[in-house]
């Protein structure tokens, strides 16, 4: 039996090190990118959160706020294989997965199937546009975000490691689209909304785009040590009292399971979050704190990472679009009523350790 006190032990040497290896690689890559790409800092801190976790990520914006740019950019400067893929309603399965084609041996003269990978088989996948596509197309995705494999001819293939897919989709223009149900936004760990530049960034925005010159990243991480990186945020430490106030966050939303619901959720919400919404969130917590220089994670990490990780898995009913009620509202709500149990003495001592 494990001991209760285990987690008042101050963190090692080696993960503290680790730590402050992460972090330093986090700004050597955020100085990179933004050589590219002009502000988005918070999208960035996302994207490579839910990234270092192995997650997948939906990016919401309208068209023109560098979405594609970020996601090739970042895939440079991790030296990561990048592939796009525009979704349109006559893209089919094979069109991403890959076909088999008849190869002739001319020196024997016989013929044999031969698999021509498609763009899936890559580390960062763009899937751009994807509710433009059928169910059918949507459905293969799926498979690879889930499986990480794709099957072709009943045989199934594994994806490179780490593989990632960040879709787009327009919040505007809903006609001729095919809305992700929410078995599918449930397997993104992010969703990340793309809002406008300010006014400095956009003026830099300008500047860059209409002078004769374009700065390239450097490469700073490999693909190995992006696993390693996500191996380490596994490795993070929670308390349980921490571990509890993710799940009981995660938990307000669900108003059918009892009368002690916050009435903002009673009127507002339809249907609450899985029981994925809370393994999430603690995983981005974990990576959260990495990034932040910390050994453990605390409740501030939890409630940083609450509207990626929740707002698309959340309902709101008619009610709320009548009262303009949004689902980042309701989790805001919830924030300020549900608040994290006092720590416990016995831990603090070894949990308030982190890196400057």
């Amino acid at each position: 039996m494990q001991d209760p006190s285990a987690e008042s032990t101050p963190a090692s040497g080696n993960a503290i090190e680790a730590v402050a290896r992460v972090r330093r690689t986090y700004e050597q890559l955020r100085t990179e990118i933004h050589r590219t790409v002009v502000g988005q800092d918070d999208v960035l801190e996302q994207v490579l959160i839910a990234m270092f976790c192995g997650g997948h990520v939906l990016l919401e914006g309208v068209p023109g706020l560098a979405k594609t740019l970020l996601v090739s950019t970042i895939a440079r400067a991790m030296s990561l294989q990048f592939a796009r893929i525009q979704f349109t309603p006559d893209l089919m399965p094979s069109d991403m997965t890959g076909t088999e084609v008849i190869e002739e041996n001319k020196s024997t003269g016989t013929r044999q199937l031969r698999f021509v990978r498609g763009p899936l088989f890559a580390n960062i996948v763009l899937a751009d546009e994807i509710n433009r596509t059928p169910p059918k197309t949507q459905a293969a995705l799926l498979e690879a975000m889930q499986e990480r494999q794709v099957t072709s001819g009943g045989v199934a293939m594994a994806l490179p490691s780490p593989f990632f897919v960040l879709a787009t989709q327009n919040p505007i223009e809903q006609e001729g689209t095919y809305p992700l149900p929410e078995a599918q936004l449930d397997r993104f760990m992010f969703n990340v909304r793309i809002g406008y530049p300010t006014e400095a960034d956009e003026l830099e925005i300008v500047r860059r785009t209409t002078s004769g010159t374009a700065a390239e990243s450097e490469v700073v991480l490999s693909a190995i040590e992006c696993l390693e990186i996500q191996s380490l945020v596994r490795s993070i430490p929670i308390a349980d009292h921490v571990a509890r106030y993710a799940i009981r966050i995660v938990r307000a939303t669900r108003v059918r399971e009892g009368d002690d619901a916050l009435e903002i959720c009673r009127n507002y919400l339809a249907w609450g979050a899985g029981p994925r919404a809370s393994q999430f969130l603690v995983l981005a917590a974990k990576a959260k704190a990495i990034l932040a220089g910390a050994t453990h994670v605390t409740p501030e990490h939890i409630e940083a990472i609450v509207l990626p990780v929740m707002r698309h898995r959340i309902v709101v009913n008619f009610n709320a679009e009548a009262d303009g009620v949004k689902a980042d509202d309701v989790l805001r709500a919830i924030l300020t009523h549900v608040r994290p149990d006092g720590a416990d003495p016995r831990t603090s001592r070894g949990l308030d350790l982190s890196v400057r």
